[in-house]
């Protein structure tokens, strides 16, 4: 199996992790050769230059890569791209749809008002026997411009990193927020803390860097499963310039209930979350004003079979 790699091209960002995690953990269940190029000269101008010449045509530029010519034969081809534009950095390798039996793309998130506005980049995207999408209200879309076939995988997370077993942890945060949030139900949560009424862990940096995204990771995987609640909303939530009208499934939810929290905020409005989280109460659902937080955890905190059965 060859699997493509981004982690040498980009800066180590904090919601990069759950990918590496991911990367890791096919590392030590299969027999891989990670190929993880480098930038070359001139990379970021080059990638401006070949995503601007993308928008309009599909003349597919080289994005500053430097070009790599495979000398072996694999039986799978595994490429993992967060964003569209990645596609550009996996059309550096040369030879590997003659080279690779089977080839699968993992791409992680492409809204669907993208799609136009990335022709180059679908192009690559075409060249792939599977596409899996993260996103579900993608699929179809994505299925109507590429030659193979595109369908949905949910997000999925390290399980056994995040069970606080078969050493039980003891769940000293009360509420734990990371990521996207909304704003409103945040200030109702910071007034909770400050009443010493929670234990309120929360993003306090826009900065998305770290020094070392494993052990980011780690720091992540052990805060969530020493939890009590964890606040979940659904992808892009405050951004719906890039997301549109779609409501998907991020990462959170999986973290979530592999840490057995309880989540609290918004699920997502669309029929996969619930095939894949069946169960009731799956997210209790959030108000905006601290009276409503506050009565909320109040009423799960004296319902132990509730939270049992969660």
């Amino acid at each position: 199996m060859l699997m493509f790699s981004q982690r040498n091209l980009y800066e180590l960002e904090v919601w990069r992790s759950g990918l590496r995690e991911f990367e890791e953990l096919i590392r030590k269940l299969d027999v891989v050769d990670l190929l993880a190029p480098r930038r070359g000269r001139w990379f970021a101008q080059r990638k401006r230059l070949a995503l601007r010449v993308g928008r309009d045509t599909e003349i597919v530029l080289n994005a500053g890569v430097p070009r790599i010519k495979l000398d072996r034969d694999y039986d799978l081809f595994f490429a993992i791209v967060e964003k569209p534009a990645e596609l550009l950095n996996v059309n550096s390798l040369e030879g590997w749809t003659d080279r690779c039996r089977t080839s699968i793309c993992w791409l992680n998130e492409l809204w669907v008002k993208e799609i136009p506005l990335h022709k180059s980049s679908m192009k690559v995207l075409s060249k792939f026997d599977y596409v899996l999408s993260s996103l579900s209200e993608s699929v179809e879309p994505i299925n109507r411009v590429i030659r193979g076939r595109c369908v949905y995988m949910p997000q999925s997370t390290d399980a056994l990193a995040l069970l606080p077993y078969p050493k039980e942890v003891a769940r000293c945060i009360d509420v734990l927020s990371v990521g996207r949030r909304s704003e409103e139900a945040h200030r109702a949560l910071v007034s909770l803390a400050r009443e010493d009424k929670i234990f309120y862990v929360y993003d306090t940096q826009t900065d998305l860097h770290t020094k070392d995204i494993e052990e980011h990771r780690f720091l992540f995987t052990n805060r969530v499963k020493r939890s009590r609640y964890f606040v979940v909303y659904p992808a892009k939530w405050d951004r719906p310039d890039e997301r549109g009208d779609q409501s998907e499934t991020g990462s959170r939810y999986f973290e979530g209930a592999a840490a057995g929290t309880i989540m609290i905020g918004a699920p997502p409005k669309n029929p996969e979350f619930g095939d894949v989280f069946p169960w009731v109460d799956a997210v209790v659902p959030l108000p905006l004003d601290s009276r409503g937080i506050a009565a909320v955890i109040r009423e799960l905190d004296q319902q132990p079979e509730r939270q049992e059965r969660i």
